[in-house]
């Protein structure tokens, strides 16, 4: 951890200063959220809002100070701040995490909108979910709560993932409508689903050293890695997704950049048609919905 000297302020130091202190270690750090993640880490340290360093911003930091110090020195080491805290605000949820689980990135979202939108006409239907690869249970959460007549199960690898899901349903009051099954893929199931989901690992194996501290360090390797060319998981996922869809359902995958055709194509080789993609929040294809198969 750095020194008191190092950081620049104790306890006496006022509020607003200690964020721009704080904004400038990391700026110094090549850290791109500096400024957030300053008013962030204060608000957490000190057990406020936003509000509340707006309303007091000269009022001593306290005994928040040595909090504080924790914290940056965290940051600092590159942990993303979803983790320093414990949790993930998506979709307008708070989401626990842990070490085996993915931590939810904003494009994300635009597969939740891009289902919700498929269900517009809707939305009270009693739809069946699949999530194949759940990890924290963000994404089926935000489903349930987003249609609220369905029932959805998610499926992942690994035990301790699961256990996060599955605390994050019952968190969210879904626990009678959502189910965590522990599993490869959906090698388990027979049912058959309205919607199948997946947001899963897509980079390549030779890139994921190359990915930023804050994924590389401390998102689990199994939520990344995609094999040689980043499409191991899909080729698992879309022919057990072509087994399990229901009449008229519909298969919602995130996919990397780039990887949009070869991710259509797998799905055609599956009898899937009716493409759609969408955009994420910095206007990459990043979503593709196929909502009919064709006839064998």
């Amino acid at each position: 951890m750095k020194s008191d000297s190092a950081f620049g302020f104790d306890a006496a130091t006022p509020r607003d200063e200690a964020r721009r202190i704080l904004a400038r270690a990391f700026a110094d750090g090549e850290i791109a959220s500096a400024e957030l993640d300053a008013r962030v880490l204060l608000c957490a340290a000190l057990g406020i809002d936003h509000a509340g360093l707006v309303r007091d911003p000269n009022a001593p930091l306290g005994q928040g100070a040595d909090r504080l110090k924790t914290l940056a020195s965290r940051r600092l080491g590159r942990e993303p701040v979803s983790r320093i805290l414990g949790y993930r605000e998506f979709w307008g949820a708070r989401f626990a995490l842990g070490s085996a689980t993915l931590d939810p990135r904003p494009d994300t979202e635009t597969l939740i909108e891009a289902v919700l939108d498929h269900f517009a006409g809707n939305i009270e239907g009693s739809w069946r979910i699949l999530d194949l690869g759940a990890g924290s249970g963000a994404i089926l959460s935000a489903l349930l709560q987003g249609l609220p007549g369905a029932f959805g199960v998610g499926v992942d690898l690994s035990p301790a993932a699961c256990a996060v899901a599955s605390s994050n349903l019952s968190a969210h009051g879904l626990g009678s409508r959502g189910q965590i099954i522990c599993g490869d893929w959906a090698s388990a199931l027979s049912a058959r689903f309205d919607c199948i989901v997946s947001n899963p690992p897509y980079i390549a194996s030779s890139e994921i050293e190359s990915l930023a501290p804050e994924v590389r360090v401390y998102d689990p390797r199994l939520a990344l890695d995609g094999g040689e060319d980043g499409l191991a998981a899909f080729r698992a996922i879309v022919p057990a997704a072509a087994s399990l869809l229901a009449p008229r359902g519909v298969v919602a995958l995130e996919f990397g950049e780039g990887q949009g055709d070869a991710v259509a194509a797998l799905l055609r080789e599956a009898s899937f048609s009716n493409f759609k993609f969408r955009l994420d929040l910095g206007g990459r294809e990043r979503i593709i919905l196929a909502s009919e198969l064709t006839s064998a």
